[in-house]
């Protein structure tokens, strides 16, 4: 799974806004908003082509082994 948190920064390594996540990942812009503000709980199917489309591009998600979850590029 992936935090809202890890999203927002895996956007920020790439330089990709909300939208350009939206339309590399057929997700809607809202639901990426509403994810990363954790204002709604998302579908995991969602998240889980969320992060698909950031691996793809490039980030690599780093498990909470080692002092703690994150992201970086490839």
């Amino acid at each position: 799974m992936m935090t809202p948190a890890e999203c927002r920064a895996a956007r920020a390594l790439l330089e990709w806004s909300q939208l350009q996540l939206a339309e590399a990942s057929g997700a809607d812009v809202a639901a990426i908003r509403d994810f990363e503000t954790g204002r709604l709980p998302p579908a995991e199917a969602n998240v889980a082509a969320l992060k698909g489309t950031l691996q793809n591009a490039g980030v690599e998600f780093v498990s909470e082994i080692g002092g703690g979850s994150g992201v970086r590029l490839r």
